[in-house]
């Protein structure tokens, strides 16, 4: 469904993402080609590898702002390079996958830390929106953590979490790895202790927000967090369900 070039409305809302620099991984070379041709017409900068390999290169070559990740890549699977990136990742990711059927992937892709996900065939005008979507929020987190630069440890029953280092220390010590959507749900709770937050609030701390597939992408990174803060995940004492209205971090949390 790709190039497609009247974009209406949609042309006059392109100040933010102007110069950015795209990672496309595909090993399609119709697509890829397609991608960048598109992209570039809308003032982005775009480098186009067909593996694993040209994507690591790519990203020690250059800075990214945002990759594009195709899950299925001949004999190389996609959540393997997801992991390769890291915990954050260096940029945000939107990984496309191939059919609705590939639902597991992309909800595992999401908590590995990739920010939204695209289903083939995808029209142009969806592919810029959640680009610039992704960028925005991307751009909103700096700045909120430039905003909050003071608050750079929140600790709570013995925990503390490292907001600079997104690093999370066990009261006996250990660093516990969470993946990009366990942390900003974690931040999202440590910022607003003892409040009910919604599930749609959730949602959007998180970075997941589409009804068919993140509704139990919440629930799943919630359990994944009580299984690495409770001592007793069934009965949690920390983020606790307050049914029909959301959830509620119940400890007290302090920050320096």
């Amino acid at each position: 469904m790709l190039p497609e070039r009247n974009l209406g409305t949609y042309s006059s809302i392109r100040p933010t993402s102007a110069g950015k620099h795209v990672l496309i991984v595909d090993d399609d070379p119709a697509m890829r080609s397609m991608l960048t041709e598109y992209l570039e017409g809308e003032n982005f900068k775009v480098t186009a590898v067909a593996d694993g390999d040209s994507m690591t290169r790519a990203l020690r070559n250059a800075a990214v702002d945002l990759i594009i990740l195709d899950m299925k890549l001949g004999k190389e699977d996609g959540l393997d390079l997801i992991r390769q990136l890291g915990s954050p990742p260096e940029a945000p990711i939107i990984v496309v996958t191939g059919h609705r059927r590939d639902e597991a992937d992309r909800i595992v892709g999401l908590e590995l830390g990739a920010d939204d996900y695209l289903t083939k065939p995808f029209s142009p005008r969806e592919l810029l929106a959640r680009i610039r979507a992704v960028l925005r929020r991307a751009a909103a987190a700096r700045q909120r953590s430039k905003k909050n630069g003071s608050h750079l440890h929140y600790c709570f029953a013995g925990w503390k979490l490292n907001m600079r280092t997104r690093q999370l220390i066990s009261p006996d010590g250990n660093a516990v790895p969470l993946t990009a959507g366990e942390f900003n749900l974690l931040a999202a709770f440590l910022r607003s202790p003892q409040q009910i937050l919604t599930r749609e609030q959730l949602l959007t701390a998180s970075h997941v927000h589409d009804e068919e597939v993140f509704d139990r992408s919440i629930d799943v990174q919630i359990l994944r967090l009580r299984r690495k803060l409770e001592q007793e995940p069934s009965e949690p004492k920390l983020i606790v369900t307050e049914r029909g209205a959301g959830y509620i971090f119940a400890a007290p949390v302090t920050f320096s």
